[in-house]
């Protein structure tokens, strides 16, 4: 007697499926703590300045869009943070929100730092649109850059399994935010405006066993002459380009070896072609590495998983854009250890330190200490 009527029915329940896993949401809820001493920062009576100190709570919601059945999806990126230390969550002081995203003393903000279009072209999986852009795709250390761009990036894979790899990507870099969103005169950073930017990337990463290999070319252009210098942390003129240049190119290489599964020792070293100014006292700026000795990985499914890691890190601030690192610094060399340990089912928790030097203030004895602890919890879903 009803047949007709739970047939109509089945097929308004299975429309209705595809139309609600037509999106899907994913993103996790963050908290984290940084302490920083660095002995370059004084008091008005030229002692050393206390530890700082920051506890941030961050949202990030990734919605992803089937686009059809064409392949093609349609991502974003909206974050959300707030200072642990104040109750005040109606907005940041400045209305910038930059300074919530490095740490900073804003109270909360809310972002979309991404938002793009993924899918088959030309052989390779494109990304068109505001994405982001992540160097070292072999290793994992995003000592370059973890950013976002405008623009496009394709990454073609060279055999079946994906380990090896190319990814071009051009488009362009926002490589000052703060700078940008205040007057030009108060920005203090080694970057100011916005740049054409584009990379070469090739890789190959062992599966369980076996040598792994990277080398890359990134490169900012058309940048504005008028910063080509700026002054560092001890009043020096220092230079970002080459004079005469609008231009900045990085060249990085780095090669690795898993002794088995668990095991993994690897390096990477980047060199730009900025100079410092022939005035400038320090350590070399326009070079940077990273070497690191992993045991283990934390896996996020797996309750119980860790990893351990020691690793020596130089990041001259002329050979680094924006690194992925927490506490690691550009401007420092230093020795840094950690942990990643999953507690429970996509729940991650994470611990940090960092003990170096200032690059600019490590010569003629004039040691700046730099030394930082991290730790955050992650909750993915």
């Amino acid at each position: 007697e009803f047949s007709e009527e739970l047939d109509n029915l089945g097929v308004r329940v299975s429309d209705l499926e595809k139309k609600s896993d037509n999106v899907k949401w994913g993103g996790r809820l963050r908290y984290y703590y940084r302490g920083i001493k660095d002995d370059n920062v004084r008091n008005a009576n030229g002692s050393v300045a206390d530890r700082t100190n920051n506890t941030q709570y961050e949202l990030r919601l990734e919605p992803k869009a089937f686009i059809g059945n064409s392949g093609w999806t349609a991502n974003a990126r909206i974050r959300y943070y707030s200072n642990a230390n104040s109750a005040n969550n109606s907005g940041s002081t400045n209305g910038t929100g930059s300074n919530n995203a490095n740490g900073g003393t804003d109270k909360s903000d809310t972002v979309v730092d991404r938002i793009y279009v993924q899918g088959p072209l030309f052989g390779a999986t494109a990304k068109l649109g505001k994405l982001p852009t992540y160097s070292d795709n072999t290793f994992g250390t995003g000592m370059i850059i973890d950013d976002s761009i405008s623009g496009a990036e394709f990454n073609w894979s060279l055999n079946k399994d994906k380990s090896a790899y190319v990814i071009a990507t051009i488009g362009r870099y926002d490589y000052n935010k703060s700078a940008n969103s205040l007057a030009a005169a108060t920005a203090v950073n080694a970057y100011d405006g916005t740049a054409d930017y584009d990379s070469l990337e090739i890789g190959y990463k062992a599966a369980t066993k076996g040598f792994s290999g990277l080398a890359g070319y990134y490169s900012l252009r058309n940048m504005n002459a008028a910063f080509a210098t700026n002054k560092d942390s001890m009043g020096n003129t220092v230079q970002i380009q080459k004079a005469g240049a609008d231009k900045s190119n990085f060249w990085v290489g780095g090669l690795g070896y898993k002794f088995d599964k668990n095991v993994q020792l690897f390096g990477i070293y980047a060199k730009s072609n900025m100079d410092e100014a022939s005035t400038y006292k320090g350590d070399d700026q326009s070079k940077a590495y990273d070497i690191t000795l992993k045991y283990k990985g934390a896996d996020i499914t797996k309750p119980g998983s860790y990893d351990i890691y020691a690793a020596y890190r130089y990041l001259g601030q002329f050979a680094t854009v924006n690194p992925t690192y927490d506490i690691s610094a550009r401007g420092t060399k230093g020795w840094q250890i950690g942990t990643d340990y999953t507690v429970a089912q996509n729940i991650l928790a994470t611990v940090e330190y960092y003990k170096g030097k200032q690059l600019f203030a490590d010569y003629s004895g004039s040691d700046a200490d730099y030394n930082a602890i991290y730790g955050r919890i992650d909750f993915f879903f």
